[in-house]
């Protein structure tokens, strides 16, 4: 079960770290303001797999050649990072009860 703790705190992570790039992105948009141009960032995340199982890592971000921040994209982009985020969070509560319950089981035996 730590496992999926893990897995789920990795996930929780990295989806906070895609919402800190849209963050930079919907400032970045209202400070050029709609004629000015700034490059988009795009997070970037990796699966590795070691000992505890696949852990979604943040990556970093790459810059979108040829685009400029867009207010309603991005507002989407951190719509669905808050869902990602709020999905693992449901995860890695699901966890601690089967941790907790667990625990409970081994006291009864």
């Amino acid at each position: 079960m730590i496992d999926l703790l893990a897995s789920a705190a990795a996930a929780m992570d990295a989806q906070r770290a895609a919402l800190d790039v849209c963050a930079r992105n919907v400032a970045a948009a209202e400070a050029a303001g709609p004629n000015g141009s700034y490059a988009r960032l795009i997070p970037e995340f990796r699966l590795t797999n070691d000992n505890q199982g696949a852990i979604v890592q943040f990556a970093g971000a790459h810059q979108e050649r040829g685009t400029n921040v867009d207010v309603i994209t991005e507002m989407i982009a951190v719509m669905n990072a808050s869902r990602a985020y709020e999905s693992d969070a449901s995860l890695f509560d699901v966890g601690k009860t089967l941790d907790e319950r667990t625990i409970d089981m081994g006291r009864l035996a």
